[in-house]
């Protein structure tokens, strides 16, 4: 018989202080935290490759808007019209949590494309093979605050690392779904990194971002079948909207990866 006593009572403040109207959370420090270490690593890797510092300085600037605005926006359409149309200030308040991935990636890549053409006049996949490195710890960074949060996590499970989110009420022990994905983030950084400085892979056009999309939305798309349904609309469904929206990213990987093994390797000239 497993002791309710084993599992991890979980039941963190997701505010860290308030000063007047001015509340400091850990879901926003993380996430500011995620893209400040994010552009740290960016900045080194555009250098290495003798990018100037208006072009990152920019890149970046388009990144975060597009990921804020794009996240943020995924979440209402894809999750939440329901309520948020009828409470439309509550969109602005992205503070209170409530961002879904996929948006944030569509909002990247639409970002990247008119960085792309606005900026560097070059290809959109120069761009996206050397954002998405850091790009995979934000992602990392921004799960830890879901689960300080204590928001989307996982159905009742009896291993010892089940977590028991009071805050929400609860009295059994639940996946703790966000660790789950943050790792997965943390293990597609880490590999991201290495090939990109120990391989030629920078050189072959689509071919990080396909093995991002893989690393990233792939678990995703399995982590999804132990996770709790965020909306009531998803309760019928074969396969929940995480599923749905992580199954092109899947397929779009796949196909990123095999052209870019197939065509030869690019030499990008500093312009």
């Amino acid at each position: 018989m497993v002791s309710f006593l084993n599992f991890i009572h979980w039941n963190p403040d997701p505010e860290i202080f308030r000063i007047g109207f001015l509340s400091v959370r850990w879901y926003g420090l993380l996430f500011a935290s995620g893209f400040l270490i994010g552009y740290y690593i960016g900045e080194k890797m555009l250098k290495s490759e003798g990018v100037s510092q208006s072009w990152i300085d920019s890149l970046f600037f388009y990144i975060i808007i597009a990921t804020i605005v794009g996240a943020r926006l995924g979440h209402v359409f894809f999750y939440g019209w329901e309520y948020y149309s009828q409470h439309p200030a509550e969109i602005f308040k992205v503070w209170h949590g409530g961002l879904a991935s996929h948006g944030g990636a569509i909002g990247i890549l639409i970002a990247l494309y008119i960085h792309a053409r606005v900026v560097t006049k070059r290809t959109m996949l120069w761009s996206l093979d050397r954002i998405v490195v850091p790009t995979a710890l934000v992602g990392a960074f921004i799960r830890i605050g879901n689960l300080m949060n204590s928001e989307i996590y996982g159905i009742e499970t009896s291993l010892p690392w089940g977590f028991i989110f009071e805050r929400n009420g609860e009295m059994v022990a639940k996946h703790p779904t966000q660790l789950y994905e943050a790792l997965f983030y943390l293990l597609a950084f880490v590999v991201l990194m290495v090939i990109y400085w120990k391989t030629t892979a920078k050189n072959r056009p689509g071919l990080l971002l396909g093995l991002f999309f893989l690393l990233v939305f792939m678990p995703r798309f399995f982590i999804e079948f132990i996770k709790e349904d965020q909306e009531a609309f998803e309760a019928g469904m074969t396969l929940n909207m995480g599923q749905w929206l992580s199954i092109p990213f899947v397929l779009a990987g796949i196909c990123l990866v095999w052209r870019a093994l197939k065509k030869p390797t690019v030499i990008f000239k500093n312009g």
